[in-house]
């Protein structure tokens, strides 16, 4: 059985992707499973997903934990996520980076294939979301499926959902993707600490599960936790404000999902805690004079 583990965050497609590369297998003679993993995060929160392929049917319907490849759609995640755990020795780790897998440090040395997933999809879907293009690489690193097959199964999944030529578009992408990937070894410097899970144990909950304030060693839980979870990578777009077009009329602030907009009253001026920022784009949305402008927050 080949176990396939995809770290993303929301929106990048993680789940698509692992559904798709099912299908593909499927369509050469195989058996596959495809399933997500997520609770009530928001756009931009890590999420994962997994993919079991076999030659025979399959009863596993745990979590991947040892997986024989990671696929990583955001190279953000390599900083607060140990994207390998568990991947078998002779596993290789998938990457959307612009680094050449010799630049990368995955904490081991390991087989790595990384590919720029998000430039290809700006140039060719004109959206951030990698989900395709980083199937394309996976098709080259692995071996497992045939790229023709990912070009199928993506142009009919995503043709479906979102028309024909988005389906097409996705394919090209796929196979841009599949055409740049460069297949090396990781660097093996940096020390790999298990994080503690942000969850309470069964100890610590309250009698009838409800949650209340209060300190566990994972860190703090209930009303106001989420002081604690830092989002500034989440985002791949982050608002700019145009002070000179700025009226203060307070939209930004009053729309803003996560609170993140900040009134300072003795400049008269508003201010966006980054820390916290999901870069929805919401308050460049509802900004009615165009004063935010939604801008790459890194490369």
């Amino acid at each position: 059985m080949y176990e396939v583990r995809f770290h993303g965050r929301g929106g990048q497609g993680a789940v698509m992707a692992a559904q798709t590369l099912a299908e593909a297998a499927v369509n050469e003679g195989n058996y596959a499973v495809a399933f997500p993993f997520f609770g009530a995060e928001r756009r931009g929160a890590p999420v994962l997903a997994f993919t079991r392929i076999d030659s025979k049917k399959i009863f596993s319907k745990t979590q991947v934990y040892n997986p024989d490849c990671v696929v990583v759609l955001d190279d953000s995640l390599l900083d607060t996520i140990d994207v390998v755990s568990g991947l078998k020795p002779e596993g290789i780790a998938v990457i959307n980076s612009k680094e050449r897998p010799e630049d990368i440090d995955l904490g081991k040395i390991i087989n790595t294939a990384t590919v720029n997933a998000i430039s290809i999809a700006l140039e060719i879907l004109k959206a951030p979301i990698t989900n395709t293009a980083i199937l394309g690489a996976f098709a080259k690193a692995t071996g497992v499926v045939k790229i023709e097959s990912l070009e199928e199964s993506i142009k009919r999944k995503f043709g479906e959902k979102l028309g024909e030529k988005t389906g097409e578009r996705n394919a090209l992408a796929a196979r841009t993707a599949y055409e740049k990937t460069i297949i090396g070894k990781s660097r093996g410097i940096k020390k790999l600490e298990a994080r503690k899970q942000w969850l309470p144990t069964y100890q610590e909950m309250p009698v009838g599960g409800s949650l209340i304030e209060g300190k566990t060693d994972a860190g703090l839980i209930g009303p106001g936790s989420f002081i604690e979870n830092k989002v500034s990578g989440w985002a791949t777009y982050r608002p700019l404000r145009d002070r000179e077009k700025c009226v203060m009329c307070l939209l930004c602030w009053f729309y803003c999902p996560e609170g993140t907009i900040h009134r300072i009253s003795n400049r008269g001026d508003l201010m966006t805690n980054y820390d916290y920022c999901k870069g929805c784009g919401v308050c460049a949305n509802e900004c009615p004079v165009d004063a935010i402008k939604m801008v790459r927050a890194r490369v």
